[in-house]
């Protein structure tokens, strides 16, 4: 590095990193700096640049990390970049490239060391790098300056602009919020960092021009007059890199008597469109337009973050959760969201929990519940089972929960995957209307594969006791166990069917010809002890409507039945059913969420995190095949 361009291979045997990291210490005032940081070095766009290029400075990086703590080059360089930051304004308004110039090299540096040193040495040693002072012979202990706590008000300040209306914490998460609000685009291939101004646009120009194209290269370790990898032109660098630091700053652990502010912020931000007059009283309170948040939401569920981002704003800010079941548009939102668990094949685990998490939040309103049957939509291409050319909302999201089930049921048998997809349907079921054929179907035919499955496990269970009767040797497996879980999901199924059929009979007519097309399924159930109560409402309609349609003689084609069974729903007298506690679920956060999300939301870092490297055999919080 230095005054003349400088490629990777070049790195290790370069003069000016040599004496960076070498046993003499540089005065921050020292004409060094200028030569250092006046390099155009083509940043990484990928994680396997940015590999290559750690691996060619690691022997800088090792001498830096032995030497520093005795000549503070460290802290010199970043009080140099601290220094060239308090001028960026001026400089953007008076067109010094050259100097906004060094300063973006500067952090680009400071980031590349920082990366290395927080990898290879504890909290404690990192902390000593930043209190390093020189000390005149014979004086005596001083307090160390701190450059840690200047450094990251400094990154702050250039992220959200100054001058500052809010506390650091709400700023920066309305900031980063906007961010990935906007997604815009890296600037183009070929553009230089610092372009000429030619339209006159003044200060604010200057600024865009100057800082968020120069120093957005460092944030996002974008290229500089270099073509991005393909993955990277359909997407917006800033809105990543700004979303996952929002996620890892909203997932810090509480301090002992203070609550994570960047939390509280997130909890309690309000829609700049709202009727309710703004009030400053909650100090990480700020305002930003929903309208545009909602958008931008519907628009990239297709990743992990931005689901995670949602969940997080339905299940924390009652503002926003409000807001979105309030949309008469709600269609934009659950779609990717159901297409998330159709293609639950292709989705990692933790991806597929926090998409039905986000419809069982959902699913608690019943608003939300009724007007999802009244949204109609057509030609669902992605739905691959069966031709659906008109369906309604509803029943579509019926068909893909009822989907994840089965696969959950022959693949991964996940109980907490069951219960939450229970829990929605269950949550739906008392505002069931004019479910789809299909999705009254599938109801049904899931009931069949449970009823299937708690026959196969009775019969072992019954063979694996009569074989113990003649050894003691083998241990017995736990069929009991296995029994009771099945027994469980279909007493749900069955209270599912039961809430329909109690509320919204007459709305649900192809619900009841599934139900008596496959009514040989419940004979089974009307006599076990654990479900003869809540099989009186379904077989008293098993059996009114069977006996309606013998009145009506044999050979009634489909159209006929159901006009049956319409008539039939208007006379069958509502006191008849049997009243059951409504089915209402709650979702709540285990009571240390943080052993799920920390662990989470930095493996999306690690995998998501534009052109940033970490070494694999490094990484503890997480294993590399989760998520």
């Amino acid at each position: 590095m230095g005054a003349n361009s400088s490629s990777i291979s070049e790195l290790p045997e370069n003069e000016y990193l040599k004496k960076l990291s070498g046993a003499e210490p540089i005065s921050e005032n020292d004409p060094f700096w200028n030569q250092l940081l006046s390099f155009s070095f083509t940043t990484p766009t990928n994680s396997a640049d940015l590999k290559l290029l750690e691996e060619a400075t690691i022997s800088v990086c090792k001498s830096l990390v032995e030497k520093n703590p005795r000549t503070g080059n460290l802290g010199s360089l970043i009080k140099v970049f601290l220094s060239r930051t308090k001028e960026l304004k001026i400089s953007a308004e008076c067109q010094n490239h050259l100097f906004i110039w060094q300063a973006h090299n500067a952090l680009f540096i400071i980031c590349c060391l920082l990366k290395v040193f927080i990898s290879r040495m504890s909290e404690e040693e990192l902390k000593l790098h930043f209190t390093y002072e020189e000390k005149a012979p014979g004086s005596y202990g001083t307090e160390c300056e701190d450059l840690i706590e200047e450094l990251l008000c400094c990154l702050i300040q250039l992220i959200v602009e100054i001058p500052l209306f809010l506390p650091y914490t709400s700023r920066l998460v309305k900031t980063l919020l906007y961010n990935f609000i906007r997604q815009e685009r890296s600037p183009p291939p070929g553009t230089h960092v610092f372009q000429q101004q030619t339209d006159g646009g003044g200060l604010l120009y200057g600024i865009a021009s100057g800082v968020a194209t120069g120093l957005w290269t460092v944030f996002t370790l974008g290229g500089v007059g270099s073509k991005p990898p393909p993955q990277l032109e359909q997407c917006s660098p800033l809105a990543n890199q700004s979303l996952l630091l929002l996620l890892v700053l909203a997932n810090l652990t509480d301090a002992p008597d203070t609550p994570n502010p960047y939390r509280q912020a997130i909890m309690s931000f309000k829609n700049t469109q709202g009727f309710t007059a703004y009030s400053s009283s909650n100090p990480h309170a700020f305002q930003i337009n929903f309208n545009s948040l909602y958008t931008a939401l519907c628009e990239q569920q297709k990743c992990d973050q931005a689901t995670l981002l949602l969940y997080m704003l339905l299940h924390q800010n009652t503002n926003v959760r409000t807001y979105v079941l309030a949309r008469t548009d709600i269609e934009n939102l659950v779609l990717p969201i159901l297409e998330i668990l159709y293609h639950v094949e292709e989705r990692n685990s933790h991806h597929v929990y926090m998409a039905l998490i986000i419809l069982l939040i959902l699913t608690e309103d019943d608003g939300f519940n009724r007007s999802i049957h009244e949204v109609i939509l057509k030609n669902i291409n992605w739905y691959a089972e069966r031709v659906l050319t008109e369906i309604s909302l509803g029943s579509l999201l019926i068909l893909v929960v009822i989907r994840t089930i089965q696969y959950n049921m022959t693949r991964t048998r996940d109980k907490y995957l069951h219960t939450n997809c229970l829990a929605a349907l269950a949550n739906m079921s008392a505002q069931f209307r004019s479910l789809h054929q299909y999705a009254a179907q599938r109801i049904i035919s899931l009931f069949s594969l449970l009823s299937k499955k708690h026959n196969k496990v009775l019969e072992q269970a019954t063979q694996s006791l009569r074989g113990s009767l003649g050894s003691n040797d083998s241990p017995l497996p736990d069929y009991a166990q296995d029994l009771n879980v099945i027994e469980e999901v279909i007493r749900m199924m069955l209270e599912i069917i039961n809430s329909c059929l109690t509320n919204s009979l007459h709305h649900n007519p192809n619900l009841v010809y599934a139900l008596l097309y496959k009514r040989d399924l419940f004979e089974q159930f009307r006599t076990h002890p654990s479900f003869q109560d809540i099989m009186q409402n379904i077989d008293l309609v098993i059996s009114f409507f069977s006996s309606r349609l013998e009145q009506a003689g044999a050979e009634l084609s489909v159209e006929r039945v159901l006009e049956i069974i319409k008539q039939g729903a208007v006379a069958l007298p509502k006191d008849r059913l049997r009243k059951f506690p409504e089915l209402k679920f709650k979702y709540v956060e285990e009571e240390q969420p943080e052993e799920f999300f920390i662990p989470y939301v930095w493996s999306l870092v690690y995998n998501s995190a534009v052109a940033l490297y970490w070494n694999p055999h490094d990484i503890q919080l997480f294993t590399m095949d989760s998520g």
